[in-house]
């Protein structure tokens, strides 16, 4: 009888390892199911970061958007298999602000002149 327990104890903790190791794959999956866009947009006030934060993050797909001012940069961060970036800048146009996308490196936002 004690050998029939310890077997059956084996196989339950085996079987509970199993479900736990492809939830963790399923958790990994998810994660990597996330795209991040940064685009210039043409920002002037705290109004114009309201409305983006309003629109922009009811957009089909967008996990995360982060507004910044300052920098006049939206940065949003989305599900590839829902949406893309050019989706997100028709998005942002739509708004009527101008918007492009930053590719990694720093430039002004659309409008702004570059100082020599």
């Amino acid at each position: 009888m004690k050998t029939k327990s310890t077997k059956l104890s084996v196989w339950l903790l085996a079987l509970c390892a199993l479900v736990c190791t492809a939830n963790a794959a399923e958790k990994t999956d998810k994660k990597k199911k996330t795209a991040e866009v940064t685009f210039a947009v043409s920002l002037f006030c705290d109004n114009c970061k309201a409305k983006i934060e309003r629109h922009i993050a009811w957009e089909k797909g967008v996990k995360d958007l982060n507004v910044n001012l300052e920098k006049k940069q939206v940065t949003v961060k989305y599900d590839p298999s829902k949406t893309t970036e050019a989706v997100l800048k028709k998005a942002i146009e739509a708004l009527e602000y101008t918007c492009e996308k930053i590719d990694g490196t720093p430039k002004p936002a659309p409008g702004i002149k570059k100082t020599k």
